[in-house]
């Protein structure tokens, strides 16, 4: 259960939202384009940030860029 404490881990690196245009699922209510995003871990396809809700959201790399 080790992704119960993600929010209380050290910030890896920090990502930029490049854009929000999802395809599936509604990504603009918890991203805003511009914003500056902690990573909390990282996969070989996701982030998971500290989005705009405070919460941990594991969210595709598409959607990211390096600051």
């Amino acid at each position: 259960m080790i992704h119960k404490n993600w929010e209380n881990n050290p910030t890896i690196k920090q990502l930029k939202c490049v854009h929000t245009n999802a395809k599936k699922y509604k990504v603009n209510s918890v991203l805003t384009e511009g914003k500056v995003y902690d990573v909390k871990n990282e996969t070989e396809e996701f982030y998971f940030v500290i989005d705009n809700t405070n919460r941990i959201a594991g969210l595709k790399k598409d959607y990211f860029e390096t600051v």
